[in-house]
């Protein structure tokens, strides 16, 4: 994607070819800053405390993690340190192991010496691989988008509302990101899409986050409060739901950002399509019931007592907006069954969320 002009993924290799850098993505909307990653420390750091973030992303960073690792140290010892480290920092999101799982396959059996370069190499495939796979995406989403859009111009509509909850665009991925792919390449192909951006509390990623790349790009779009998605499904100002997600079970359930729940139970009941777009590597194949099994990610209470924003002087702040005294609880994730989810948009293409219909896509997999 482009950034007053100019393109630009969230995570590449520096000049020197050693260090990483990433976009500070705590410091958006209102400052763009990048960050150098030299050490393992510093890329278990970026995930942990969402420096980066995003199921694919959060992948790529820690398969360069590795990486850094093995230029400091390619031991067998310091290699499954890291691992460890890296695996722990982000409990809920699959593409963390996935790629960590690589790396450790592409190193199985390499000499000491070869393990940097090896790591670095593999490290970049997977953060190309992630580009070429949400672009595949956005194809396969683009053409649902074709068909509703088609539908609703027939009834007179002026223009296609999208909603979509959190943040999957190009910063949660490497490029192009997941959910929102489909929406690049429909706004690119000329149709008349608007999104509706959830703000996505406590830590605002719709507001943001999709707003800032969805503004960078041009795409028409409005911030709305959490709450507010029923209350345009009821008056038929929803044409479609697409969300990302941070892992899926074989039998089609979907852990997403919190608050994703509620809005599958809200198109359910006014029979707006609800879609999720993801990448192979967030189906956890060895999960079924997404609600019993996939560890679901709590996080500081100050995320939620706490708000970070610009004041009218220009300066960013952070100001406190409960009680003194009062407990705020901060669960990340919520998971939605597979049977309030309309198809599961992935680069081999779109199938029903259920053992069946990924088998179609997946037989490998069966």
């Amino acid at each position: 994607m482009k950034i007053d002009g100019k393109s630009t993924r969230t995570i590449w290799l520096a000049e020197d070819g050693q260090g990483v850098e990433i976009i500070d993505q705590t410091r958006l909307p209102h400052e763009l800053v990048t960050v150098r990653l030299e050490t393992l420390a510093d890329a278990a750091h970026a995930i942990k405390a969402m420096l980066v973030r995003g199921a694919p992303l959060i992948g790529a960073t820690a398969a360069y993690g590795m990486a850094l690792t093995a230029r400091a140290n390619a031991s067998d010892m310091a290699l499954t340190v890291a691992y460890n480290i890296l695996h722990a920092t982000r409990p809920t999101a699959i593409n963390l192991k996935w790629a960590l799982d690589e790396m450790i396959k592409a190193l199985a059996g390499v000499p000491e010496d070869k393990r940097a370069e090896v790591a670095y190499a593999r490290a970049a495939e997977i953060a190309d691989e992630d580009v070429a796979i949400n672009s595949a995406i956005g194809d396969n989403g683009l053409d649902l988008l074709h068909d509703i859009w088609a539908r609703r111009r027939a009834e007179g509509a002026e223009r296609l509302n999208v909603l979509t909850h959190c943040n999957a665009g190009w910063l949660a991925t490497v490029d192009w990101g997941t959910a929102i792919a489909p929406i690049y390449k429909a706004f690119d192909a000329g149709m008349p899409i608007h999104v509706w951006v959830d703000e996505t509390r406590p830590r605002n990623q719709g507001a943001s986050l999709t707003a800032r790349e969805l503004n960078w790009h041009g795409v028409p779009h409005t911030v709305i409060a959490d709450n507010t998605g029923g209350h345009l499904m009821q008056h038929g100002m929803v044409d479609c739901v697409i969300v990302g997600t941070d892992r899926v079970t074989r039998n089609g359930d979907v852990c997403n950002k919190i608050g994703t729940y509620l809005k599958a139970l809200a198109a359910a009941d006014n029979n707006v399509p609800f879609y999720v777009a993801l990448p192979s590597p967030t189906i956890d194949w060895s999960v079924a019931d997404g609600v019993k099994e996939i560890p679901i990610e709590e996080r500081d209470a100050t995320e939620q007592t706490h708000m970070t924003g610009k004041a009218a002087d220009g300066s960013i702040v952070t100001v406190q907006v409960v009680p003194d005294g009062s407990a705020a609880g901060n669960w990340g994730f919520d998971v939605t069954p597979a049977r309030l989810v309309t198809g599961l948009i992935t680069e081999r293409g779109v199938c029903a969320a259920s053992p069946e219909g990924l088998s179609e896509l997946f037989p490998e997999r069966g």
